[in-house]
C-alpha cells in the first residue's frame, strides 16, 4: 500500500464514523483512509468548516461524502447541497453518495444542464436529503421553488478553485449568500491559490485548513515527461506515441474544442478508435462516451479541459497533453486522471520549441522536475511552405535592419573623421547621455 496516499497508521474506525458506514467500507474492501480522509473526516464530524487541499486521485470525494452521510439525517429534506463545476463531476459525486446511501438510507439527486429539467424536477419532488448539481441548474431549481436553501445544513464545494474563478464566483455568492442560517461548509480541491483561499474563507466560519500536498502537487506514481515537437508535427508525434507504446486507456487533452474534434478525427482516420468529449456535445452523447470509458470499452478519449474535472476512472493508464495549458494548475488536474488510488500512470506532454516557459511554470507549481525524452523511431516532417516563407521574410527583415545599422555607423564615422572640431574633444554624440541631472525647477503659478 502506498504510504504517500494512504494513512496506514489509522483505520476508518479511528475516524469516528458510524458502524453502518464502517461496515459498508469493509464490504467495499477499504481498510485504511487516505491522508485527506484521515484528517478531514474527524474535523467535519465535529462540526468544523473545512478547507481541504489534496492531490487529484487521493479520495477527496469520499473525504466529504462519508461525514455528510453521518451528519445529515434521514427525512431532513434538502439538508445537504454539493456544488460542482461540470456535469460529469456531478454524475461522479452522485454515484458516490448513491453507493453510501445504501447504508445510511439517505437519498441523493443530481441536477445539471443538458438533461430535461422536468425529469430532474420530478426527482426533487420526492424531497431528497442531498442534492448534487452545477450552479446554474441549482439556481434555476431554486427560482422555480423546487429547491429551498433554508434547510441546507451542510454545503460542499468540490473543485473549489474552479468554482470560485471568474465564471462561477457570482453564482456561488448568490447561492451561499442566500443561506441566512450559515451552514457548515466543506471546500476541497487539488489546487488552492492564496486568492481563492481568501475568497473561500468569506463563506466559512472559523475554517480548519487541511493540506496534504506539502512536497509535490503530483503523486510520484505518475511518470511525467515531455518531448519537443514542431507544431506541424504534433499529430504525427501523437500517432507515433500511441502506435509504438500501445497504452491501454489514454486521455488526450487539447486546449480548444475545435482541436479536440480535429485530433479525434485524425486518429480515427489512422485506425485508432478515438472518441471526443467537450462542452458543445449533446449531453446524451457525452454520457454515452463516459459510460464506455468507465466500462473499459474505450481505449482513447480526446477531451477538452471541461472534462478534466469530471473523469473518475481508475483504469486510465496514460494522459497526453496534446496542448500544454497556459495555466499550470490545469496541468495538475489533467495528469491527476491517471495513477488514481495508488496505481501507476504515465503523463506525456507535447511541447513546442517556444513553450519552454510554460513547462517551467508547471515544474515550479508542482515542485517536480519533468524529464525530456525523444521518442525512438520518430522522423520529423518537412517544414510547411507557409512557415518557410514566414521565416525567410523574418530573416530578410533582420538583414535589412542590420544593413541600416551598418550605414548609420558608417555615416557617424564619416562625420567624426571629416569634422571633428564641431564637437568638444572631437567626440561626436550618437545617442542621449546615459544619465541626466533631473533637477527641479521652481515655478510660480499665477
Amino acid at each position: 500500500m502506498d504510504q504517500e496516499i494512504f494513512d496506514t497508521t489509522r483505520s476508518f474506525s479511528d475516524l469516528g464514523l458510524a458502524k453502518g458506514l464502517l461496515e459498508g467500507l469493509e464490504q467495499a474492501g477499504f481498510s485504511h483512509p487516505t491522508h485527506i480522509q484521515s484528517q478531514l473526516i474527524p474535523l467535519a464530524l465535529a462540526g468544523r468548516c473545512c478547507l481541504g487541499q489534496a492531490r487529484t486521485g487521493t479520495g477527496k470525494t469520499a473525504a466529504f461524502a462519508l461525514p455528510a452521510m453521518q451528519i445529515l439525517k434521514k427525512g431532513e429534506a434538502f439538508s445537504g447541497l454539493v456544488l460542482v463545476p461540470v456535469r460529469e463531476l456531478a454524475v461522479q459525486v452522485h454515484s458516490h453518495f448513491e453507493m453510501l446511501g445504501r447504508v445510511s438510507g439517505l437519498r441523493c439527486v443530481a441536477v445539471f444542464g443538458g438533461e430535461p429539467i422536468q425529469k430532474q424536477a420530478d426527482r426533487l419532488s420526492h424531497r431528497p436529503e442531498v442534492v448534487v448539481g452545477t450552479p446554474g441548474r441549482i439556481m434555476d431549481m431554486h427560482q422555480r421553488g423546487l429547491l429551498p436553501y433554508e434547510h441546507v445544513r451542510l454545503a460542499i464545494l468540490d473543485e473549489v478553485d474552479r468554482m470560485l474563478d471568474i465564471g462561477f464566483r457570482d453564482d456561488i455568492r448568490r447561492i451561499l449568500g442566500s443561506m441566512r442560517q450559515r451552514p457548515q461548509t466543506i471546500f476541497v480541491s487539488a489546487t488552492i491559490s492564496p486568492e481563492v483561499e481568501t475568497l473561500a474563507r468569506t463563506y466559512m466560519k472559523d475554517p480548519a485548513k487541511i493540506t496534504t500536498v506539502a512536497a509535490s502537487l503530483t503523486v510520484s506514481q505518475v511518470d511525467q515527461s515531455y518531448c519537443v515537437v514542431e507544431p506541424w508535427d504534433k499529430r504525427k508525434m501523437l500517432l507515433h506515441l500511441l502506435k509504438s507504446h500501445k497504452p491501454e486507456m489514454t486521455v488526450i487533452f487539447c486546449r480548444t474544442k475545435r482541436t479536440v474534434d480535429i485530433v479525434a478525427e485524425f486518429l480515427c482516420k489512422h485506425n485508432i478508435d478515438a472518441h471526443a468529449i467537450h462542452g458543445d456535445m449533446y449531453q446524451r452523447k457525452r454520457d454515452k462516451v463516459m459510460t464506455h470509458l468507465r466500462e473499459g470499452s474505450l481505449g482513447v478519449l480526446v477531451a477538452s479541459d471541461l472534462a478534466a474535472r469530471g473523469l473518475d476512472v481508475d483504469d486510465i493508464t496514460h494522459v497526453i497533453n496534446y496542448d500544454i495549458p497556459e495555466d499550470p494548475e490545469v496541468y495538475i488536474h489533467r495528469i491527476g486522471r491517471t495513477a488514481r488510488a495508488g496505481r501507476r500512470g504515465t503523463a506525456w506532454t507535447l511541447l513546442c520549441p517556444d513553450q519552454g516557459e510554460l513547462m517551467t511554470n508547471v515544474e515550479s507549481l508542482a515542485n517536480v522536475e519533468i524529464r525530456r525524452f525523444a521518442p525512438e523511431g520518430f522522423e520529423p516532417g518537412t517544414v510547411p511552405s507557409d512557415v518557410r516563407a514566414e521565416r525567410d521574410l523574418t530573416q530578410q527583415r533582420r538583414e535589412s535592419i542590420g544593413e541600416t545599422r551598418s550605414r548609420d555607423a558608417t555615416v557617424s564615422t564619416a562625420i567624426d573623421a571629416t569634422d571633428a572640431t564641431r564637437f568638444p574633444g572631437g567626440i561626436v554624440p550618437i545617442a542621449a547621455p546615459p544619465k541626466r541631472m533631473g533637477g527641479r525647477l521652481t515655478t510660480r503659478r499665477r
